[in-house]
């Protein structure tokens, strides 16, 4: 099945009878509305004109010196982008040359391999498991290919809400070091902990001992998942050489940002964002529970799931590799309820027999009933095996 087809059935999933865990979008319901129109206002009626202008390439300072002050850096080297997704893309511009080697997880955020595609590297996986990258793969990687990029979610996975451990981080950014890797750190998910304790980004560690203008880490940040992701502000931080480079292919790409949505924000960060991020624990704390309860209840035996600390996902494999969730989809459709095939989220194409279910946007009771459903689905997928491809 072809990308474009998992598309044209994924849109039926906007029929009000399916139950969707297929997107990865933030739950509307939690944006906080009142407090961004209300910083609109006062912006428009206090800095209307500064807002509504042409503006610096680098984005609004004040917006930079906040996000600089919380990993204990200056505000040259961070550069606001629109959105993460432009991040990734101006990093691949920059940092990429047709037929490089860049390293990432197995499996990867879809959304990385389509923003670095274009600019023609070679894809290499790195191995992974629960526990995220694993560093003796990665070394023995390392000494087999002439990588020089490695791009890892390391905390709440896209797509497997996994979170790589402290004591790997410290394994990998030696690795890298020694093998003169730069790291893209993308944390999007950074701030949504609902459970456990806090670890600290690769970013933050690479500090500890690196300094500033030699650091071979750049880390991706976003207010998509925190507070909207329609006002489309993220941020790039890194060495000072690389955001340099960042700033000249952004003025090529689209000038700057929109100024008007970073001063909305600027205006937000004292009292409405640490607000917005307990509510939205909270809630993702609580349908993740619901969801990795039903999974355990209504899968069949021998069906796996990824139990987050944080983020959106989780991460289902199911117990026979002949088994394509691909072509599983429309039946799960035809049964109301819907998900991401695991495929693409790998850059080999490998893995037919995973998927992705997003507990974010949904009811608790559309957990239940949603996971039910797909219980029945994934059974039945499995009983019609021929017996002799079932596993001993």
């Amino acid at each position: 099945m072809t990308s474009s087809a998992i598309r044209e059935i994924l849109k039926i999933t906007q029929r009000p009878e399916v139950i969707s865990f297929a997107g990865g979008l933030p739950a509307p319901e939690l944006f906080p509305v009142d407090p961004i129109r209300a910083a609109a206002d006062r912006v428009l009626a206090e800095h209307g004109r500064q807002a509504l202008q042409y503006s610096t390439t680098e984005g609004h300072l004040p917006l930079r010196r906040w996000i600089a002050e919380r990993s204990e850096i200056t505000a040259d080297m961070v550069q606001i982008t629109t959105g993460s997704q432009q991040g990734l893309d101006l990093l691949g511009r920059v940092l990429i040359d047709p037929g490089d080697i860049v390293l990432v997880e197995s499996p990867t955020y879809l959304g990385a391999l389509q923003a670095f595609t274009p600019y023609a590297p070679r894809f290499v996986e790195v191995a992974t498991d629960d526990d995220g990258i694993i560093p003796e793969a990665l070394d023995e990687l390392l000494g087999r290919v002439d990588g020089r990029l490695l791009y890892t979610v390391p905390t709440f996975q896209n797509p497997t809400g996994r979170t790589l451990s402290a004591q790997r981080r410290l394994a990998l950014l030696e690795i890298t070091r020694r093998h003169l890797v730069t790291v893209i750190e993308d944390g999007p998910y950074n701030e949504l902990r609902f459970r456990g304790q806090e670890v600290e980004t690769l970013f933050s560690l690479a500090r500890r001992t690196t300094p500033d203008d030699d650091l071979n880490v750049i880390m991706l940040g976003t207010f998509s998942k925190v507070l909207a992701p329609g006002l489309r502000d993220a941020w790039v931080q890194g060495p000072r050489h690389v955001i340099d480079k960042l700033v000249q292919a952004k003025q090529a790409a689209d000038l700057h940002s929109p100024t008007l949505n970073q001063m909305i924000i600027t205006e937000l960060l004292d009292d409405v964002l640490a607000e917005q991020i307990k509510i939205i624990r909270e809630a993702y704390g609580q349908r993740a529970a619901i969801m990795i309860d039903a999974v355990a209840r209504e899968l069949p035996t021998g069906v796996s799931c990824t139990d987050p600390d944080g983020g959106m996902f989780c991460w289902v494999s199911l117990p026979d590799e002949s088994i394509d969730t691909e072509a599983m989809l429309p039946e799960a459709v035809a049964n109301n309820v819907a998900y991401v095939p695991g495929r693409p989220f790998y850059a080999a194409g490998e893995r037919r027999n995973t998927l992705r279910l997003s507990y974010a946007t949904s009811t608790e009771d559309q957990i239940r009933t949603g996971i039910a459903d797909l219980g029945r689905v994934i059974a039945e997928r499995l009983s019609s095996r021929p017996a002799a491809d079932a596993p001993l």
